[in-house]
Protein backbone atom coordinates (compact mmCIF):
# COMPACT_ATOMS: atom_id res chain seq x y z
CA UNK A 1 0.00 0.00 0.00
CA UNK A 2 3.07 2.38 0.72
CA UNK A 3 4.69 1.18 -2.44
CA UNK A 4 1.28 2.40 -4.78
CA UNK A 5 1.28 5.87 -2.39
CA UNK A 6 4.69 6.43 -3.28
CA UNK A 7 4.57 5.70 -7.00
CA UNK A 8 1.54 7.81 -6.74
CA UNK A 9 2.95 10.39 -5.79
CA UNK A 10 6.03 10.77 -7.95
CA UNK A 11 3.94 10.54 -11.03
CA UNK A 12 1.83 13.16 -10.08
CA UNK A 13 5.10 15.30 -9.09
CA UNK A 14 6.17 14.66 -12.46
CA UNK A 15 3.05 15.66 -14.32
CA UNK A 16 3.21 19.08 -12.15
CA UNK A 17 6.60 19.36 -13.89
CA UNK A 18 6.21 18.73 -16.86
CA UNK A 19 3.06 21.20 -16.83
CA UNK A 20 5.17 24.09 -15.10
CA UNK A 21 7.51 23.10 -18.03
CA UNK A 22 4.96 23.51 -20.71
CA UNK A 23 3.57 26.79 -19.29
CA UNK A 24 6.96 28.51 -18.84
CA UNK A 25 7.98 28.13 -22.25
CA UNK A 26 4.81 29.03 -23.79
CA UNK A 27 5.18 32.07 -21.45
CA UNK A 28 8.66 33.03 -22.33
CA UNK A 29 8.84 34.62 -25.79
CA UNK A 30 12.26 35.23 -27.35
CA UNK A 31 13.48 37.19 -30.32
CA UNK A 32 14.18 34.40 -32.95
CA UNK A 33 18.06 34.41 -33.86
CA UNK A 34 19.78 34.71 -37.05
CA UNK A 35 18.54 36.24 -40.13
CA UNK A 36 19.84 39.22 -41.61
CA UNK A 37 20.47 42.29 -39.68
CA UNK A 38 17.77 45.03 -39.60
CA UNK A 39 18.98 48.32 -41.81
CA UNK A 40 15.38 49.64 -41.97
CA UNK A 41 14.73 53.13 -39.99
CA UNK A 42 11.59 53.56 -38.97
CA UNK A 43 8.57 54.16 -41.28
CA UNK A 44 6.00 57.36 -40.93
CA UNK A 45 2.75 55.48 -41.16
CA UNK A 46 0.09 58.27 -40.14
CA UNK A 47 0.77 62.17 -39.39
CA UNK A 48 -2.14 63.81 -37.87
CA UNK A 49 -2.10 66.76 -39.09
CA UNK A 50 -1.07 65.72 -42.77
CA UNK A 51 2.28 66.89 -43.56
CA UNK A 52 2.10 70.15 -45.75
CA UNK A 53 -1.20 71.24 -43.78
CA UNK A 54 -2.58 74.91 -44.56
CA UNK A 55 -4.25 77.10 -42.11
CA UNK A 56 -2.66 75.47 -38.79
CA UNK A 57 -4.07 75.71 -35.91
CA UNK A 58 -3.29 72.72 -33.76
CA UNK A 59 -1.55 72.40 -30.58
CA UNK A 60 0.13 68.98 -30.99
CA UNK A 61 1.63 67.00 -33.89
CA UNK A 62 1.04 63.13 -33.77
CA UNK A 63 3.18 60.59 -36.04
CA UNK A 64 3.22 56.64 -35.76
CA UNK A 65 6.00 54.76 -37.05
CA UNK A 66 5.59 50.94 -38.40
CA UNK A 67 7.99 50.47 -35.32
CA UNK A 68 8.86 51.39 -31.68
CA UNK A 69 11.20 54.06 -32.00
CA UNK A 70 14.12 56.23 -29.30
CA UNK A 71 14.96 60.31 -30.24
CA UNK A 72 18.58 60.23 -29.65
CA UNK A 73 20.53 63.81 -29.19
CA UNK A 74 16.93 65.46 -29.52
CA UNK A 75 18.72 69.09 -28.58
CA UNK A 76 21.25 68.84 -30.95
CA UNK A 77 19.67 67.52 -33.84
CA UNK A 78 15.30 68.93 -33.26
CA UNK A 79 15.06 72.35 -34.95
CA UNK A 80 12.00 73.98 -35.66
CA UNK A 81 12.40 77.30 -38.23
CA UNK A 82 11.14 79.77 -37.32
CA UNK A 83 12.55 79.63 -33.96
CA UNK A 84 10.45 80.07 -30.99
CA UNK A 85 11.10 81.40 -27.73
CA UNK A 86 9.84 78.21 -25.66
CA UNK A 87 10.36 75.35 -28.00
CA UNK A 88 8.21 72.27 -28.60
CA UNK A 89 8.32 69.78 -26.40
CA UNK A 90 8.71 66.23 -28.11
CA UNK A 91 7.40 62.82 -26.37
CA UNK A 92 7.19 59.37 -27.48
CA UNK A 93 4.15 57.28 -26.72
CA UNK A 94 4.93 53.38 -28.03
CA UNK A 95 5.31 54.02 -31.78
CA UNK A 96 3.60 57.53 -31.79
CA UNK A 97 5.55 61.00 -31.94
CA UNK A 98 3.83 63.74 -29.98
CA UNK A 99 5.22 67.36 -30.81
CA UNK A 100 3.50 70.06 -28.27
CA UNK A 101 3.17 74.12 -28.74
CA UNK A 102 3.50 76.03 -25.59
CA UNK A 103 4.53 79.08 -27.83
CA UNK A 104 2.06 81.10 -29.86
CA UNK A 105 2.70 80.68 -33.63
CA UNK A 106 3.13 83.59 -35.42
CA UNK A 107 0.06 84.32 -38.20
CA UNK A 108 0.80 83.08 -42.06
CA UNK A 109 4.14 81.45 -41.27
CA UNK A 110 5.91 78.94 -42.51
CA UNK A 111 7.39 76.54 -40.07
CA UNK A 112 9.82 73.63 -40.90
CA UNK A 113 10.73 70.95 -38.09
CA UNK A 114 13.79 69.18 -38.65
CA UNK A 115 14.21 66.00 -37.14
CA UNK A 116 17.99 66.21 -38.62
CA UNK A 117 19.24 61.95 -36.89
CA UNK A 118 16.94 62.33 -33.99
CA UNK A 119 14.74 59.26 -35.04
CA UNK A 120 16.27 56.01 -34.55
CA UNK A 121 14.76 52.60 -34.12
CA UNK A 122 15.06 50.78 -30.97
CA UNK A 123 17.39 47.57 -31.57
CA UNK A 124 19.74 48.80 -34.32
CA UNK A 125 19.80 52.48 -33.67
CA UNK A 126 19.13 52.81 -38.01
CA UNK A 127 18.82 56.46 -38.01
CA UNK A 128 15.93 58.01 -40.15
CA UNK A 129 17.65 61.31 -41.85
CA UNK A 130 16.45 64.71 -43.07
CA UNK A 131 12.98 63.76 -41.63
CA UNK A 132 10.72 67.05 -41.73
CA UNK A 133 7.42 68.20 -41.11
CA UNK A 134 5.83 71.03 -42.34
CA UNK A 135 3.19 72.92 -42.27
CA UNK A 136 2.21 77.21 -42.51
CA UNK A 137 -0.77 78.91 -40.26
CA UNK A 138 -1.72 80.53 -43.34
CA UNK A 139 -2.91 79.58 -46.44
CA UNK A 140 -0.10 79.07 -48.26
CA UNK A 141 3.03 77.57 -47.83
CA UNK A 142 6.47 78.82 -48.17
CA UNK A 143 7.71 76.88 -51.26
CA UNK A 144 11.22 78.10 -52.47
CA UNK A 145 14.51 75.81 -51.97
CA UNK A 146 18.19 75.56 -52.63
CA UNK A 147 20.23 72.84 -53.65
CA UNK A 148 23.87 71.83 -54.81
CA UNK A 149 26.42 69.83 -53.91
CA UNK A 150 28.86 69.69 -50.81
CA UNK A 151 32.88 68.95 -51.68
CA UNK A 152 36.54 68.63 -50.08
CA UNK A 153 38.12 71.34 -51.11
CA UNK A 154 41.62 68.76 -51.19
CA UNK A 155 40.31 65.77 -52.53
CA UNK A 156 37.17 67.41 -54.46
CA UNK A 157 35.22 64.22 -53.48
CA UNK A 158 31.49 64.50 -51.74
CA UNK A 159 31.17 64.98 -48.25
CA UNK A 160 28.91 62.46 -47.00
CA UNK A 161 26.49 63.14 -43.93
CA UNK A 162 27.72 67.11 -44.27
CA UNK A 163 26.06 70.10 -42.71
CA UNK A 164 24.34 72.50 -45.33
CA UNK A 165 22.71 75.86 -43.17
CA UNK A 166 21.16 78.71 -43.67
CA UNK A 167 21.46 81.99 -41.35
CA UNK A 168 18.69 84.73 -42.16
CA UNK A 169 21.05 88.15 -42.82
CA UNK A 170 19.72 89.67 -39.56
CA UNK A 171 21.44 86.33 -37.83
CA UNK A 172 24.27 85.93 -39.48
CA UNK A 173 25.89 87.34 -36.03
CA UNK A 174 25.17 83.48 -34.41
CA UNK A 175 26.95 81.86 -36.93
CA UNK A 176 29.76 79.75 -34.66
CA UNK A 177 28.02 80.67 -31.23
CA UNK A 178 24.26 79.32 -32.02
CA UNK A 179 23.12 75.86 -33.90
CA UNK A 180 20.67 77.12 -36.84
CA UNK A 181 17.23 76.02 -37.08
CA UNK A 182 17.51 75.68 -41.35
CA UNK A 183 19.63 72.52 -42.10
CA UNK A 184 20.02 69.92 -43.79
CA UNK A 185 22.36 66.60 -44.11
CA UNK A 186 24.04 65.65 -47.72
CA UNK A 187 22.85 62.13 -48.65
CA UNK A 188 25.39 59.48 -50.43
CA UNK A 189 26.33 61.68 -53.54
CA UNK A 190 27.14 65.17 -51.35
CA UNK A 191 24.11 66.39 -52.30
CA UNK A 192 21.81 68.99 -50.34
CA UNK A 193 18.31 70.32 -50.49
CA UNK A 194 16.85 72.99 -48.33
CA UNK A 195 13.11 73.66 -48.98
CA UNK A 196 10.47 75.34 -47.79
CA UNK A 197 12.28 78.54 -47.68
CA UNK A 198 10.70 81.88 -47.74
CA UNK A 199 12.01 85.09 -49.41
CA UNK A 200 14.81 86.98 -47.93
CA UNK A 201 18.45 87.36 -47.74
CA UNK A 202 20.83 84.69 -46.28
CA UNK A 203 23.80 83.57 -45.46
CA UNK A 204 24.74 79.99 -46.58
CA UNK A 205 27.75 77.63 -44.91
CA UNK A 206 28.65 73.88 -45.15
CA UNK A 207 30.06 72.27 -42.11
CA UNK A 208 31.76 68.78 -41.92
CA UNK A 209 32.04 68.97 -37.92
CA UNK A 210 33.29 66.28 -35.13
CA UNK A 211 31.25 67.18 -31.94
CA UNK A 212 27.49 66.87 -33.74
CA UNK A 213 26.00 70.19 -32.45
CA UNK A 214 25.70 71.72 -35.66
CA UNK A 215 28.08 75.05 -34.16
CA UNK A 216 31.05 75.32 -35.82
CA UNK A 217 34.32 74.71 -33.70
CA UNK A 218 37.85 76.04 -35.57
CA UNK A 219 39.80 73.33 -34.04
CA UNK A 220 38.27 70.73 -35.24
CA UNK A 221 35.69 71.23 -37.35
CA UNK A 222 36.06 71.65 -41.60
CA UNK A 223 33.80 74.48 -43.08
CA UNK A 224 32.77 75.84 -46.45
CA UNK A 225 30.81 78.73 -47.20
CA UNK A 226 29.35 81.71 -50.34
CA UNK A 227 31.26 84.36 -50.06
CA UNK A 228 27.97 87.24 -50.77
CA UNK A 229 25.16 87.08 -49.56
CA UNK A 230 21.98 85.00 -51.33
CA UNK A 231 18.47 87.02 -52.06
CA UNK A 232 16.18 84.42 -52.22
CA UNK A 233 13.34 84.99 -54.90
CA UNK A 234 13.01 82.17 -56.73
CA UNK A 235 14.83 78.57 -56.47
CA UNK A 236 18.40 78.14 -56.83
CA UNK A 237 19.95 74.38 -57.35
CA UNK A 238 23.17 74.65 -58.02
CA UNK A 239 24.71 76.08 -54.97
CA UNK A 240 27.63 74.35 -54.85
CA UNK A 241 30.23 74.56 -51.80
CA UNK A 242 33.65 72.96 -50.58
CA UNK A 243 34.50 72.66 -47.10
CA UNK A 244 38.38 72.93 -45.42
CA UNK A 245 40.29 73.37 -42.17
CA UNK A 246 40.74 76.74 -41.92
CA UNK A 247 43.68 77.55 -39.94
CA UNK A 248 43.59 79.17 -36.76
CA UNK A 249 43.94 82.68 -36.55
CA UNK A 250 45.59 83.13 -33.50
CA UNK A 251 48.25 81.12 -32.20
CA UNK A 252 47.88 78.72 -29.48
CA UNK A 253 49.88 75.80 -28.16
CA UNK A 254 47.06 73.19 -27.59
CA UNK A 255 49.16 70.58 -25.70
CA UNK A 256 52.84 70.76 -24.18
CA UNK A 257 54.45 68.33 -22.04
CA UNK A 258 57.44 66.05 -20.77
CA UNK A 259 57.30 62.77 -21.87
CA UNK A 260 57.57 59.68 -19.72
CA UNK A 261 61.14 59.21 -21.70
CA UNK A 262 62.12 62.91 -20.87
CA UNK A 263 61.75 64.19 -24.35
CA UNK A 264 59.15 67.42 -24.75
CA UNK A 265 56.30 67.43 -27.09
CA UNK A 266 54.06 70.28 -28.56
CA UNK A 267 51.30 70.51 -30.21
CA UNK A 268 50.25 73.37 -32.48
CA UNK A 269 47.34 74.77 -33.72
CA UNK A 270 49.14 76.39 -36.79
CA UNK A 271 51.00 75.32 -39.61
CA UNK A 272 54.69 77.68 -38.94
CA UNK A 273 56.31 78.90 -42.08
CA UNK A 274 59.94 78.56 -41.44
CA UNK A 275 59.66 77.45 -37.49
CA UNK A 276 62.53 77.63 -35.30
CA UNK A 277 62.78 76.89 -31.73
CA UNK A 278 65.30 78.10 -29.09
CA UNK A 279 65.77 76.73 -25.53
CA UNK A 280 66.00 80.16 -23.48
CA UNK A 281 66.55 78.80 -20.03
CA UNK A 282 68.64 76.69 -18.89
CA UNK A 283 70.19 78.72 -22.21
CA UNK A 284 73.29 76.59 -21.81
CA UNK A 285 71.36 73.39 -23.34
CA UNK A 286 70.24 75.71 -26.51
CA UNK A 287 73.46 74.29 -28.18
CA UNK A 288 73.11 70.66 -27.24
CA UNK A 289 69.27 70.74 -27.98
CA UNK A 290 67.77 68.38 -30.93
CA UNK A 291 64.54 69.81 -31.95
CA UNK A 292 62.23 68.15 -34.96
CA UNK A 293 59.45 69.43 -36.37
CA UNK A 294 56.76 67.43 -38.24
CA UNK A 295 56.13 67.20 -42.01
CA UNK A 296 53.28 70.30 -41.41
CA UNK A 297 55.07 71.96 -38.96
CA UNK A 298 52.18 72.04 -36.28
CA UNK A 299 53.99 69.72 -33.66
CA UNK A 300 57.45 69.51 -32.37
CA UNK A 301 59.34 67.13 -30.81
CA UNK A 302 62.28 68.17 -28.52
CA UNK A 303 65.37 65.98 -26.89
CA UNK A 304 67.63 68.33 -24.23
CA UNK A 305 70.82 66.28 -23.15
CA UNK A 306 70.33 67.36 -19.54
CA UNK A 307 67.57 66.49 -17.54
CA UNK A 308 68.43 68.34 -14.09
CA UNK A 309 66.85 71.59 -14.57
CA UNK A 310 63.40 72.45 -12.32
CA UNK A 311 62.12 74.02 -15.43
CA UNK A 312 62.38 74.67 -18.83
CA UNK A 313 61.40 77.92 -20.81
CA UNK A 314 60.55 77.25 -24.48
CA UNK A 315 60.33 79.62 -27.60
CA UNK A 316 59.01 78.82 -30.70
CA UNK A 317 59.32 81.14 -33.56
CA UNK A 318 57.59 81.04 -37.35
CA UNK A 319 58.70 83.25 -40.35
CA UNK A 320 60.86 84.81 -37.98
CA UNK A 321 58.63 86.26 -35.17
CA UNK A 322 58.68 84.89 -32.04
CA UNK A 323 54.90 83.73 -31.53
CA UNK A 324 55.17 82.05 -27.57
CA UNK A 325 57.19 81.13 -24.56
CA UNK A 326 56.18 78.33 -22.95
CA UNK A 327 57.68 77.10 -19.27
CA UNK A 328 57.57 73.29 -18.21
CA UNK A 329 58.55 72.08 -14.64
CA UNK A 330 59.56 69.06 -14.04
CA UNK A 331 59.90 67.45 -9.95
CA UNK A 332 63.52 67.00 -8.56
CA UNK A 333 63.22 63.53 -8.17
CA UNK A 334 61.71 62.23 -11.54
CA UNK A 335 63.14 60.07 -13.49
CA UNK A 336 62.98 58.64 -17.12
CA UNK A 337 62.19 55.09 -18.89
CA UNK A 338 63.85 55.40 -22.07
CA UNK A 339 64.14 52.46 -24.41
CA UNK A 340 65.41 52.58 -27.87
CA UNK A 341 63.52 51.18 -31.03
CA UNK A 342 63.31 51.74 -34.92
CA UNK A 343 61.09 51.80 -37.74
CA UNK A 344 61.97 50.57 -41.02
CA UNK A 345 60.94 51.84 -44.75
CA UNK A 346 60.39 48.41 -45.54
CA UNK A 347 56.71 47.54 -48.11
CA UNK A 348 55.68 44.36 -46.57
CA UNK A 349 59.19 43.16 -45.66
CA UNK A 350 60.31 43.75 -49.43
CA UNK A 351 62.88 46.57 -50.17
CA UNK A 352 62.67 49.39 -52.36
CA UNK A 353 65.26 48.64 -54.90
CA UNK A 354 65.68 52.22 -55.94
CA UNK A 355 66.32 52.34 -51.91
CA UNK A 356 68.47 51.52 -49.43
CA UNK A 357 67.85 50.18 -45.78
CA UNK A 358 66.46 52.74 -43.60
CA UNK A 359 66.02 52.84 -40.14
CA UNK A 360 64.71 55.66 -37.67
CA UNK A 361 64.69 55.37 -34.06
CA UNK A 362 62.70 57.23 -31.75
CA UNK A 363 65.86 59.30 -30.07
CA UNK A 364 68.50 61.08 -31.76
CA UNK A 365 71.53 58.82 -32.43
CA UNK A 366 74.69 59.86 -31.31
CA UNK A 367 77.02 56.43 -32.81
CA UNK A 368 76.63 53.20 -34.05
CA UNK A 369 79.18 50.10 -33.72
CA UNK A 370 79.24 47.75 -37.10
CA UNK A 371 80.47 44.89 -35.86
CA UNK A 372 76.89 44.26 -33.43
CA UNK A 373 75.41 43.96 -36.69
CA UNK A 374 75.46 40.82 -38.24
CA UNK A 375 73.96 40.58 -42.35
CA UNK A 376 73.04 36.85 -43.94
CA UNK A 377 72.67 36.65 -47.71
CA UNK A 378 70.96 33.23 -47.97
CA UNK A 379 72.20 32.47 -44.13
CA UNK A 380 75.98 33.18 -45.34
CA UNK A 381 77.20 35.91 -43.40
CA UNK A 382 78.24 39.42 -45.40
CA UNK A 383 81.11 41.46 -44.38
CA UNK A 384 80.92 44.64 -47.00
CA UNK A 385 77.82 46.85 -46.01
CA UNK A 386 78.22 50.13 -44.57
CA UNK A 387 76.81 52.45 -41.99
CA UNK A 388 75.34 55.87 -43.30
CA UNK A 389 74.25 58.50 -40.77
CA UNK A 390 71.35 60.52 -42.47
CA UNK A 391 72.95 63.98 -43.16
CA UNK A 392 69.73 65.50 -42.70
CA UNK A 393 67.71 63.58 -39.64
CA UNK A 394 69.63 63.12 -36.58
CA UNK A 395 67.09 59.73 -35.68
CA UNK A 396 68.25 57.83 -39.06
CA UNK A 397 70.44 54.93 -40.39
CA UNK A 398 70.86 53.87 -43.47
CA UNK A 399 72.63 50.16 -44.44
CA UNK A 400 74.26 50.34 -47.61
CA UNK A 401 74.89 47.18 -49.51
CA UNK A 402 74.75 45.55 -53.38
CA UNK A 403 71.03 43.86 -52.61
CA UNK A 404 70.57 40.84 -55.14
CA UNK A 405 67.14 39.78 -56.39
CA UNK A 406 66.12 36.43 -55.21
CA UNK A 407 68.12 36.51 -52.58
CA UNK A 408 66.84 36.44 -48.86
CA UNK A 409 68.19 38.92 -46.40
CA UNK A 410 68.38 38.80 -42.33
CA UNK A 411 69.77 41.40 -40.39
CA UNK A 412 70.63 40.81 -36.70
CA UNK A 413 71.65 44.34 -34.13
CA UNK A 414 72.94 43.10 -31.28
CA UNK A 415 71.78 44.92 -27.82
CA UNK A 416 74.28 48.41 -27.78
CA UNK A 417 74.46 48.50 -32.15
CA UNK A 418 73.28 51.73 -31.43
CA UNK A 419 73.76 54.46 -28.63
CA UNK A 420 71.05 57.71 -28.42
CA UNK A 421 71.48 60.49 -25.66
CA UNK A 422 71.67 59.44 -22.59
CA UNK A 423 74.05 56.29 -23.59
CA UNK A 424 70.61 54.71 -24.03
CA UNK A 425 70.83 51.43 -26.43
CA UNK A 426 69.06 49.08 -28.27
CA UNK A 427 68.33 45.73 -27.64
CA UNK A 428 68.44 42.81 -29.85
CA UNK A 429 66.56 42.74 -33.18
CA UNK A 430 66.65 41.51 -36.64
CA UNK A 431 64.96 42.55 -39.66
CA UNK A 432 63.84 39.99 -42.39
CA UNK A 433 63.32 41.08 -45.98
CA UNK A 434 63.91 40.69 -49.61
CA UNK A 435 64.90 43.07 -52.50
CA UNK A 436 62.13 44.18 -54.40
CA UNK A 437 62.14 43.08 -58.40
CA UNK A 438 62.94 46.33 -60.93
CA UNK A 439 60.41 44.04 -62.84
CA UNK A 440 57.69 45.25 -59.87
CA UNK A 441 57.93 48.64 -60.59
CA UNK A 442 57.53 51.47 -63.21
CA UNK A 443 57.59 55.26 -64.40
CA UNK A 444 55.53 58.05 -65.51
CA UNK A 445 56.25 60.63 -67.65
CA UNK A 446 53.61 63.75 -67.57
CA UNK A 447 53.54 66.80 -69.84
CA UNK A 448 52.03 69.30 -67.70
CA UNK A 449 51.00 72.64 -69.63
CA UNK A 450 48.89 75.71 -67.33
CA UNK A 451 46.67 77.69 -68.62
CA UNK A 452 48.72 80.62 -68.19
CA UNK A 453 52.06 81.46 -68.08
CA UNK A 454 54.61 82.34 -65.12
CA UNK A 455 51.31 81.79 -62.70
CA UNK A 456 52.81 79.18 -60.18
CA UNK A 457 51.26 75.49 -59.70
CA UNK A 458 51.57 72.57 -57.32
CA UNK A 459 51.92 69.06 -58.79
CA UNK A 460 51.59 66.56 -56.40
CA UNK A 461 51.32 62.35 -57.44
CA UNK A 462 49.04 61.18 -55.30
CA UNK A 463 48.95 57.22 -54.43
CA UNK A 464 46.15 55.01 -54.19
CA UNK A 465 45.60 55.77 -50.40
CA UNK A 466 45.20 59.17 -51.25
CA UNK A 467 48.89 60.05 -49.92
CA UNK A 468 51.28 62.47 -51.58
CA UNK A 469 54.29 60.57 -52.37
CA UNK A 470 56.20 63.76 -54.91
CA UNK A 471 55.29 67.17 -55.07
CA UNK A 472 56.81 69.68 -57.82
CA UNK A 473 55.94 73.23 -58.26
CA UNK A 474 56.38 74.71 -61.90
CA UNK A 475 55.35 78.13 -63.82
CA UNK A 476 55.55 77.31 -67.47
CA UNK A 477 55.56 73.74 -69.88
CA UNK A 478 57.18 71.25 -67.98
CA UNK A 479 57.73 67.57 -68.63
CA UNK A 480 58.02 65.32 -65.69
CA UNK A 481 59.63 62.19 -65.18
CA UNK A 482 58.07 59.46 -62.31
CA UNK A 483 60.69 57.16 -62.10
CA UNK A 484 60.60 53.62 -59.97
CA UNK A 485 57.20 53.32 -58.72
CA UNK A 486 55.35 50.24 -57.66
CA UNK A 487 52.93 49.47 -60.06
CA UNK A 488 49.67 50.82 -58.79
CA UNK A 489 46.68 53.72 -59.35
CA UNK A 490 48.31 57.07 -59.26
CA UNK A 491 46.74 60.29 -59.53
CA UNK A 492 47.62 63.73 -60.46
CA UNK A 493 46.30 67.29 -58.05
CA UNK A 494 47.32 70.14 -58.87
CA UNK A 495 47.29 73.72 -56.41
CA UNK A 496 46.70 77.22 -57.80
CA UNK A 497 49.36 78.88 -55.86
CA UNK A 498 48.04 81.93 -56.24
CA UNK A 499 50.36 83.95 -53.61
CA UNK A 500 53.77 81.75 -55.44
CA UNK A 501 54.78 80.59 -51.69
CA UNK A 502 54.72 76.82 -52.52
CA UNK A 503 52.00 75.50 -50.32
CA UNK A 504 48.61 75.31 -50.02
CA UNK A 505 46.44 78.16 -48.67
CA UNK A 506 43.35 77.91 -47.08
CA UNK A 507 40.59 80.14 -46.49
CA UNK A 508 39.11 82.37 -43.91
CA UNK A 509 35.46 82.99 -42.85
CA UNK A 510 36.01 85.71 -41.28
CA UNK A 511 38.08 87.40 -43.98
CA UNK A 512 35.60 85.92 -46.78
CA UNK A 513 38.83 84.19 -48.43
CA UNK A 514 38.10 81.16 -50.04
CA UNK A 515 40.92 78.58 -49.76
CA UNK A 516 43.33 78.36 -52.72
CA UNK A 517 41.51 76.10 -55.40
CA UNK A 518 43.04 72.36 -55.84
CA UNK A 519 41.88 70.34 -59.33
CA UNK A 520 42.38 66.96 -59.61
CA UNK A 521 43.04 65.69 -62.31
CA UNK A 522 40.15 63.03 -63.01
CA UNK A 523 42.23 60.44 -65.20
CA UNK A 524 43.27 57.71 -62.95
CA UNK A 525 47.26 57.02 -63.97
CA UNK A 526 47.48 53.54 -63.56
CA UNK A 527 51.64 52.68 -63.22
CA UNK A 528 52.19 49.15 -64.94
CA UNK A 529 55.62 47.06 -64.08
CA UNK A 530 58.77 47.86 -66.36
CA UNK A 531 56.13 50.42 -68.33
CA UNK A 532 56.81 54.21 -69.32
CA UNK A 533 53.57 55.56 -69.61
CA UNK A 534 53.37 58.84 -71.28
CA UNK A 535 50.66 61.47 -70.66
CA UNK A 536 50.06 64.75 -71.36
CA UNK A 537 47.57 67.04 -68.39
CA UNK A 538 46.19 70.34 -69.56
CA UNK A 539 45.69 72.09 -66.44
CA UNK A 540 41.93 74.36 -66.86
CA UNK A 541 41.71 78.11 -66.06
CA UNK A 542 40.72 78.83 -62.22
Amino acid sequence: MAKNSIVSNFRLFASLLLLTSLIYSCASIQQPQGGPRDTTPPKVLKIEPKNLTTNFNAKKISIEFDEYFKLQNEFKEFSISPELKVAPTLKTKKKVLEISFTDSLEKNTTYTLNFGKAITDINESNVLKNFSYVFSTGSKLDSLSIKGKITNSTTGEPEIEAVAFLLPIKRDSIFGKSRPSIYTLTDSSGNYSLNNLREGTYKIYALKEKGGDKIYQQSTDEIGFIKDSIVLKHNLDTVNMSVFKEDATVFRILDRRINADGSISFALNQKLKKPEVTIMEPATLDATKFSKFSKNNDSLKIWLTDLSFDSTKISIKSDGKLLQSSTLTRGKKETYTRSLSAIDNLEERTLNPNKSLKLTFNFPILSADASKITLLEDSVERKNFTLVKDSSDFLSYHIKYPWRIKKTYQMKFEAGAFTAIFNTKNKEFTKDFKLGSKDDYGSLIVKIIPPEKNKSYIVEIIDGNKNAVNTMVITNDTTARFANYKAGKYFIRITYDNNKNGRWDTGSVTEGRQPEKIWNEPKELSIRALWERNEVINIPKE
